[in-house]
């Protein structure tokens, strides 16, 4: 029984491969290309060598193409009809260009015609498998980022029955995935088993952005075709739990004067879900985003979603802000896991000239809605290194890292989000990158064009 369970497993997976990688223009070309365009590239040289007798800079050039080839099956990285396509027009010009007597140019393109023959394939998103997804995240219990599985730039690896799945994106030869596993718990050992062998398959290593910990520990006993991912801690998860949470004793201070505040303001909240907005209450809210001039969510990766407020993700729910006069003065949206009894908040949004404390104010109204509600946690937001930030007697080393961290404020302001979170006082557990280190700088790039490049507006 175990060996048919086995047989199933190995059967699905194949199929998914074929499905989603194989298909089309990206169809895998047999070992008779690589002989073919290898044979290209000797025939050629021979050619020069007659012609040129003494120079074999040459050589050197098919030399190091070679070795970009060799750690390319190595790797196990696929040839498609694109990369030989592309390799051979590579090879081409080089060859245009030693016969224009720039030798250099030639020597460039020769040497990197084993480069883009060998070149790392990257995923495409699936929005197809949104509704998939979407239920898997309903079903995923006590993680505050499964929610944001949704965002519809992302590729999903599932088992075989589809009672779990890998949120990812292939960038730069690395399968970067995005928080833990969703849907079944039971089954996440083997999801990653497959999903390491299925990556490995592709030519692909892998890092893990915002792993929990007990995934950690999966991963790095699991994933057997990558062995050596290490853990480097980046933050923990803000969660209230709804059922314990309240505003009394001196460390809610400053939450209970922020809320004060915008009562004396008039400020009154309401929450409805995103489904339920008509079109002008859309477009007012629309409108304050597009007052800060950032977009409307056309970033990220990790720990937020696309399409903002055009109810394509199932189950979001926003509450709105609104000022003495009744005015939108800000909003917030929240994703939906667990069978509907966890919220972890997208984004919040403000006018500029909104009262201070509206943030604070929302999140806090929101609470007194779950519990009448028998919603139990409420993620507010992922805060990174909120140890750093909460040592006042830092070391060299500690300075050195603060000082690093403050030069990405035009990104994200990490301290102004980790002072606005410790008000609530809910800081929980902590979430890790996975990594090899002798991958650090690829993935480091992979990591950070995901979270900050804006994505193509295609699906």
């Amino acid at each position: 029984m175990r060996d048919e369970n086995m047989a199933v497993r190995t059967t699905g997976l194949t199929a998914y491969r074929d499905t989603v990688f194989t298909a089309g223009p990206t169809t895998r070309i047999p070992l008779m290309g690589v002989l073919v365009f290898g044979s290209l590239v000797l025939v050629w040289a021979a050619e020069r060598s007659a012609r040129e007798g003494t120079d074999h800079g040459w050589f050197v050039a098919v030399s190091i193409a070679g070795l970009f080839i060799a750690r390319g099956l190595h790797l196990r990285r696929p040839i498609t009809l694109p990369h030989l396509t592309a390799a051979t027009v590579v090879l081409v010009i080089a060859n245009f260009a030693y016969r224009a007597e720039h030798t250099s140019i030639g020597f460039v393109f020769l040497a990197a015609s084993g480069l883009v023959l060998m070149a790392p394939l990257g995923s495409k998103p699936q929005p197809e498998q949104l509704p998939r997804v979407a239920e898997l995240v309903r079903r995923t219990q006590l993680d505050p980022v499964a929610p944001f599985a949704l965002h519809s730039s992302k590729s999903y690896f599932f088992n075989t029955d589809s009672s779990a799945a890998i949120a990812y994106r292939a960038r730069f030869g690395i399968a970067v995935v995005a928080g833990d596993p969703i849907g079944d718990k039971a089954r996440f050992g083997e999801l990653v088993s497959e999903f390491s062998e299925f990556a490995g398959s592709h030519g692909w290593r892998v890092a893990v952005l915002g792993a929990s910990p007990e995934l950690t520990q999966l991963w790095q006993l699991r994933a057997f075709e990558h062995r050596g991912l290490r853990q480097v801690p980046i933050g923990r998860d803000v969660v209230v739990e709804v059922g314990d949470f309240d505003m009394v004793g001196r460390r809610f201070r400053n939450l209970r004067q922020a809320v004060s505040r915008t009562r004396n303001f008039g400020v009154t909240t309401e929450i409805v879900p995103e489904v339920a907005l008509t079109e002008p209450q859309r477009e007012n809210l629309l409108s304050i985003v597009d007052d800060w001039g950032h977009g409307r969510q056309t970033r990220g990766f990790s720990m937020i979603l696309d399409h903002l407020l055009d109810g394509r993700h199932p189950g979001m729910l926003i509450v709105l802000a609104r000022d003495e006069h009744g005015e939108i003065a800000g909003f917030q949206r929240y994703g939906v896991s667990g069978n509907g009894r966890e919220l972890s908040l997208d984004v919040p949004w403000r006018r500029k000239d909104a009262p201070n404390g509206l943030d604070e104010r929302m999140i806090v109204d929101l609470i007194d809605y779950a519990k009448a509600r028998g919603i139990t946690r409420i993620s507010l937001a992922f805060a990174a290194f909120p140890e750093m930030f909460a040592d006042k007697e830092r070391g060299r080393l500690g300075q050195l890292a603060y000082t690093a961290v403050r030069l990405g404020d035009p990104l994200i302001r990490l301290e102004s989000l980790y002072r606005f979170l410790r008000k609530f006082n809910s800081f929980s557990d902590q979430r890790f990158v996975l990594i090899r280190w002798r991958e650090v700088l690829i993935a480091a790039a992979a990591l950070l064009t995901l979270e900050f490049v804006p994505h193509r507006r295609e699906y």
